[in-house]
């Protein structure tokens, strides 16, 4: 999977959301709060192809969590980019 193109991640008064940018994302009438590790992991995967495991991976390394409970988490959270249209 891959982040689709014309999202860029901002602090706005210490919040971390996403901006839609282009004419392909003129209709995105949604606003995207991130958390410290949320954002963390999409600006590792931005612009590039990864899967659930390259995320969990990402999360085992840079965080005090066991495979298990990160792939979890990966899922759940690569479930609501998705429903929010942020995946390709």
């Amino acid at each position: 999977m891959r982040v689709k193109d014309g999202f860029e991640l901002h602090e706005i008064c210490g919040e971390m959301v996403l901006i839609a940018q282009g004419v392909e994302n003129i209709d995105f009438n949604k606003v995207v709060s991130f958390n410290e590790t949320s954002a963390f992991l999409w600006k590792e995967v931005y612009a590039c192809d990864f899967t659930s495991e390259d995320l969990a991976e990402k999360l085992c390394k840079n965080y005090e969590v066991n495979r298990d409970e990160a792939l979890h988490d990966v899922d759940a959270l690569v479930l609501q980019w998705k429903e929010a249209g942020l995946l390709v």
